[in-house]
């Protein structure tokens, strides 16, 4: 019975080699999101399929508008674009900041229930947040 028991367990603990990585974004702090984007980064190239949600402050992030500030961070989240990561804006908080679609820099794809939920509730994701 303990033996089961610890199989069935540690099952859950571990995650199969290509489980996928959700994201939740919502700092604006630069070295906040430095540490989850490259976080991201580290688990995306070792094979987990990656999705990074922006919202809330980390709304800024995401649009031209940040790209002063955080210009940093847009490098890195386009460099995980073009490897095939997924990146999402949430589409309340673009409108809450006084944005719309057409200021996203390029391939951040706005979200909404059908591309958020697939991303978030594929078999095997595992969620992070900042």
């Amino acid at each position: 019975m303990t033996l089961v028991l610890a199989l069935t367990t540690s099952s859950l603990v571990f995650s199969a080699a290509n489980d996928p990585l959700f994201i939740n974004l919502s700092t604006d702090e630069p070295a906040r999101a430095s540490m989850a984007i490259n976080f991201g980064k580290h688990h995306s190239s070792a094979g987990h399929p990656l999705t990074i949600f922006l919202n809330d402050k980390a709304v800024m992030m995401g649009v031209k508008a940040g790209s002063t500030k955080f210009a940093d961070q847009q490098q890195a989240l386009s460099g995980l674009i073009s490897s095939g990561a997924l990146v999402i804006m949430c589409p309340i908080c673009l409108k809450q900041a006084g944005y719309m679609e057409s200021d996203l820099i390029a391939g951040v794809k706005l979200g909404g229930p059908q591309i958020t939920g697939e991303a978030l509730f594929k078999d095997g994701t595992k969620t992070m947040s900042w």
